[in-house]
């Protein structure tokens, strides 16, 4: 399976969008996608506190299932179930279910209501998705865990340490799945089974087969056998743990997420994910429509076992450019992709803004020596000094203004309204506030 890890906290995509990307994903070599809806997923009931204002309604959660199945692309719902938990465990109702009371980063499994409140959310989650054959219960990055009092006291009344109380809670989770969803099968992410020794994996008579990583591989099935096999009452659940390819954070641009360490990865059940964010209160990484290049270098790269010139081609022809430069992180050509408007846009958001307002506002010796920080506080100047800069820098505005009513209009296509004003409070804002300010004070 070669699984394409849409992370949705904070950007993510209308389903009309997903409507073009699906096609593509299939055609570059993606046969499943991996969904972590997060505030995304419409929960119901007393559960309905996690939802975003901008979730995905029932009828596009059926959508989306459809049109992956036109696609050839399997299904598989990811529901965090230890770790990166923020989005439950930032509201009030649920602040007692923490592992450090200060932080809400992860569960403590030793309160009963943990369980059943992750009950209720595979539930729902499962039943939305009666199609898929797969669930993924997350369980990576369970930050502090062992911090809490009473892991602490767990620990010291069972003389364990924070890999068997882990284990424990992942079992108990694989025992709820497998008792009541037969045949389904878990998947888990790997980070914090690497911590837990092999000796302590047996002695906890899981049977786990551990695959360690080869040099420069970044995509490693880890098998995990019959995690939930131990659980009395509870059937066979084979559990593979896989860790993702994930893009370069915080640069808006084509990055190539990894290439060179996806070129010898093991043709197996792989993850790649064109991430939005890293947890639930980080800022955005990139966007999606600025992925793709990076993303169809990467399917094809598990495809064909390296980036050969097959590869190259394939991507090349299937995204509509002319040509790819991994070293430099570029893509020359107009491009056919969806979302390929937004993908040259932010391209001259990232090399061109910054520098040109910056080059105005500072290299300008009429602004620097007679419009400058006194002047415009006291509001005093001479026209004739103003009149020597005023012209460029209105035109300057003027451009930009221009062009970031453009891209506000080709990102409200894709994304919803939250996800645009934050990109550009990041990466426009910044910058154009500056020329903005000068301009009103000017005028």
């Amino acid at each position: 399976m070669r699984l394409v890890h849409l992370d949705l906290k904070g950007a993510a995509p209308r389903v009309s969008y997903l409507e073009q990307v699906f096609p593509l994903l299939s055609q570059l070599g993606a046969n499943g996608i991996l969904i972590e809806y997060e505030d995304m997923f419409p929960f119901k009931g007393e559960l309905e506190i996690l939802r975003s204002p901008y979730a995905y309604s029932e009828e596009d959660i059926e959508r989306i299932q459809q049109l992956a199945e036109q696609h050839k692309l399997e299904v598989v719902p990811l529901v965090q179930t230890f770790g990166h938990v923020e989005f439950i465990l930032k509201h009030k109702k649920y602040q007692h279910l923490r592992e450090v009371e200060r932080f809400p980063n992860s569960f403590n499994p030793h309160v009963p209501n943990t369980l059943t409140l992750l009950k209720s959310i595979l539930a729902q989650v499962i039943e939305k998705h009666r199609r898929s054959t797969w669930i993924h219960i997350g369980a990576d990055e369970v930050f502090h865990l062992g911090e809490g009092m009473d892991s602490k006291n767990w620990m010291s009344r069972n003389k364990g340490d924070v890999g068997t109380m882990y284990l424990k809670h992942i079992k108990e989770v694989l025992g709820f799945l497998t008792a009541q969803y037969w045949g389904l099968r878990a998947l888990m992410w790997d980070d914090m089974l690497r911590k837990i020794s092999v000796g302590a994996l047996r002695g906890e008579g899981t049977g786990m087969a551990v695959v360690a990583p080869q040099p420069g591989v970044l995509v490693v099935p880890i098998h995990v056998a019959d995690l939930a096999h131990v659980v009395p009452g509870a059937g066979r659940s084979p559990c593979l743990a896989l860790r993702e390819c994930e893009s370069q954070a915080g640069e808006p641009q084509a990055s190539p997420c990894c290439w060179h360490q996806c070129q010898s990865v093991q043709k197996a059940m792989a993850s790649l994910s064109p991430l939005h964010r890293y947890d639930h209160y980080s800022v955005l990484c990139e966007l999606l429509p600025v992925g793709i290049p990076s993303l169809a270098i990467c399917l094809q790269t598990l495809v064909n076992g390296d980036f050969s010139e097959e590869a190259k081609r394939k991507v090349l022809n299937v995204l509509g450019l002319e040509s790819v430069q991994l070293e430099q992180s570029t893509c020359e050509g107009r491009g056919a992709f969806p979302g390929v408007e937004i993908y040259h846009m932010v391209e001259q958001i990232n090399g061109h803004l910054k520098e040109s307002i910056l080059k105005a506002l500072e290299e300008e010796s009429a602004i620097k020596g007679w419009f400058s920080p006194y002047h415009r506080k006291r509001q005093f100047g001479n026209p004739r000094n103003m009149e020597s800069f005023g012209s460029k820098v209105l035109k300057l505005h003027e451009d930009w203004e221009s062009f970031v009513r453009d891209l506000h209009a080709q990102l409200e296509r894709v994304y919803f309204p939250d996800t645009v004003e934050e990109w550009l409070e990041e990466n426009v804002n910044p910058y154009l506030d500056q020329l903005r300010d000068l301009v009103r004070d000017y005028r």
